[in-house]
């Protein structure tokens, strides 16, 4: 199985990094591919050229099994609709079952993306769940829950698409929004990101008021 973490990745940090480990080793993915976004739909658009994204991401990724980057978002150019990247990743990794990893509060706002029905038709959902968070009431959400929700990770490997799963991951109160604000009044980052991103923020002065 292979996990699908979208994202700005405006910059990538370790909350991003450690809740995606923690995804893999629980649900034992055979890898996570992060795919930053073109152009955002359902947030506010990246600060930062596509190219230093991408650069981030490598450097924060470099040397841990399992990780990959995907560019195919960048290379599409347009809005980046997630049942557009599915449908390619189809394409692409025929014999894999997709996995589609999202917070919480993405999960509750599911019925506003882009063919939601689709996407469950495309891949499995895994909806991460840091401590405090709920998952919605709202009957949408809890009529697709209903059919779909699965406990069992190893269940999901013998199926295509269309379960739902809600993973417990660790809670880090990191933010890329956060991080640049921090840059923004002039302090160090250090320690919220790895050194590598870190190094790139600080080459092309990114972040800067």
């Amino acid at each position: 199985m292979i996990g699908i973490l979208g994202g700005t990745f405006d910059p990538i940090h370790f909350g991003h990094l450690r809740t995606a480990l923690d995804v893999m080793q629980a649900v034992g993915l055979d890898e996570v591919r992060f795919i930053p976004l073109h152009s955002a739909v359902h947030r506010d658009q990246p600060e930062t050229a596509a190219e230093l994204r991408l650069q981030m991401v490598e450097a924060a990724i470099a040397g841990q099994a399992g990780f990959a980057i995907d560019d195919r978002e960048l290379r599409r150019q347009g809005d980046s609709y997630t049942v557009d990247t599915l449908t390619s990743l189809h394409r692409d990794f025929p014999e894999h079952s997709l996995c589609l990893i999202l917070g919480v509060d993405a999960f509750n706002g599911f019925a506003t993306w882009r063919q939601p029905e689709k996407i469950l038709s495309l891949a499995h959902l895994i909806v991460m769940r840091r401590p405090g968070e709920t998952v919605s009431s709202d009957a949408w959400i809890q009529t697709l829950l209903a059919p779909n929700q699965c406990n069992d990770a190893e269940k999901m490997k013998h199926e295509a698409a269309g379960r739902i799963l809600i993973q417990e991951v660790t809670q880090l109160d990191i933010s890329s929004t956060k991080i640049r604000s921090l840059i923004a009044a002039g302090h160090s980052p250090r320690y919220l990101l790895p050194e590598g991103v870190r190094q790139i923020i600080s080459k092309n002065r990114l972040y800067l008021s």
